[in-house]
């Protein structure tokens, strides 16, 4: 799981940024008690004086914390401009008015220490479990659902799953909401199909949230650091919930990927659209397209667009989401990306626009060669990692293309991580 605190001479900062007593009295709150589990000892004693979070020293998800948010913001845009010098400029990074509690996708591993039930991240590099109660990044609701769950287990005697001994029902629990629909989806990842008392349990859990729309529950029975298995069986609802982004409407599965910070989803995708330029009568790819979200936005403004992604799961929800969106213009593929370009280029097909929204570590080599050989107009370049990016940039640059410009946004703030939207074009256009 894809990463908040601040020391007391930056509350002032903090106040003025979250404007409500609210968010003070909060932070009180998240001094006196850690995430989905609380923290004892010398040593949360200390890590209190000195961060909005109790545990985030071990936990390792908000390596910024403690650092004023303006702060944040220059230290990436800095970090942005010195590894994209060279290729193009630059332009100012936009931040979050709130940046807390944005995360819509919520992971708490289940164990037990001291003989007592507990829930929260892995440690940084290990898969040792930091109890947390409640995180200044993730959904307030999402922390509520999870610690209920892990209140609910000692009355219905499940056990919650031990690594070393492989003894242990429950595994993990995934949250998605749905920020702008309400919906809510609860993931229970179990080592065996049998669940004691399921239907008591599932109804227990209702009556306690019942803004919950959808309960699944998944099967994980093997040794392996995946938090989801292959199987899975709709408990309550539908088995899915569906969120509104950009316009549209999106159907998101327990599998598929959703970006979590909806927020500045919402301008980062708005500004990649922007850049693409598009007049309604291009053909456009959206690669490594997921559940669709860039395609489809994009749909309105071209004449044409494809989808290619490699999870079929995602590819289920990209055909299921043109059709609630009533989109006709889309048309999805179960394939690697780069192969299915060269393909379009033997077959002498033209493109205009690709997209490319790429995991952290990148594009191809291949892939950008294959872009090169369809030789689209233009690229709108999606990054979630600087350092790969300006590594593909160069490799862009030797097919044929420069970059134009590059325009920053924190997806991810009180975490190293930022995103890029970055137009390439090329040369000989």
């Amino acid at each position: 799981m894809q990463e908040n605190r601040r020391k007391k001479t930056g509350q002032k900062d903090f106040a003025k940024n979250r404007k409500t007593h609210k968010k003070a009295e909060e932070i009180k709150k998240v001094r006196e008690g850690g995430r989905h589990g609380n923290t004892t000892g010398k040593e949360s004693g200390e890590n209190m004086k000195r961060s909005l979070c109790p545990v985030s020293k071990r936990c390792g998800g908000c390596q910024m914390l403690d650092v004023p948010y303006d702060r944040q913001l220059q230290e990436k845009q800095k970090n942005v401009e010195g590894l994209l010098k060279g290729f193009c400029r630059v332009y100012p990074i936009v931040g979050m008015e709130d940046p807390f509690h944005y995360r819509n996708k919520v992971h708490a591993a289940f164990g037990y220490k001291k003989g007592e039930a507990v829930s929260g991240v892995y440690r940084e590099g290990t898969h040792e479990i930091v109890p947390v109660e409640r995180c200044m990044l993730e959904d307030e609701k999402a922390d509520q659902i999870i610690g209920t769950i892990r209140g609910m287990l000692k009355s219905f005697k499940i056990r919650t799953y031990d690594e070393e001994t492989g003894y242990g029902l429950l595994r993990h629990v995934l949250v998605k909401r749905g920020f702008a629909t309400g919906q809510i989806m609860v993931v229970l990842v179990t080592t065996s199909p049998i669940f004691p008392s399921r239907n008591n349990f599932v109804k227990a859990l209702r009556k306690k949230h019942p803004e919950i729309t959808t309960i699944i529950q998944n099967l994980n029975d093997r040794f392996t650091s995946m938090v989801l298995g292959e199987r899975e069986k709709v408990l309550y609802g539908k088995g899915y919930i569906e969120d509104r982004l950009c316009g549209c409407t999106f159907r998101i599965s327990s599998k598929s990927f959703y970006q979590v910070n909806p927020v500045q989803t919402e301008k980062l995708y708005a500004k990649a659209i922007e850049a693409a330029a598009l007049t309604g009568k291009e053909t456009v790819i959206d690669a490594y397209c997921g559940i669709g979200t860039i395609g489809l936005i994009a749909a309105g403004k071209a004449g044409r667009v494809i989808g290619v992604e490699l999870n079929q799961d995602a590819v289920r929800d990209g055909v299921q989401n043109a059709r609630t969106n009533k989109i006709s213009n889309i048309q999805f593929y179960h394939n690697d990306a780069g192969r299915f370009m060269t393909g379009m280029a033997q077959d002498g097909e033209k493109v205009d626009v690709v997209f490319l929204d790429p995991p952290r570590s990148g594009s191809t080599e291949e892939f950008i060669r294959a872009v090169a050989v369809l030789a689209p107009d233009r690229v709108v370049y999606v990054s979630c990692n600087p350092e790969t990016l300006a590594r593909d940039l160069k490799v862009f640059r030797g097919g044929g293309y420069q970059a134009e410009g590059a325009w920053p946004y924190d997806l991810f703030p009180h975490t190293g991580h930022v995103e890029t939207v970055v137009l390439i074009q090329r040369k000989d256009t």
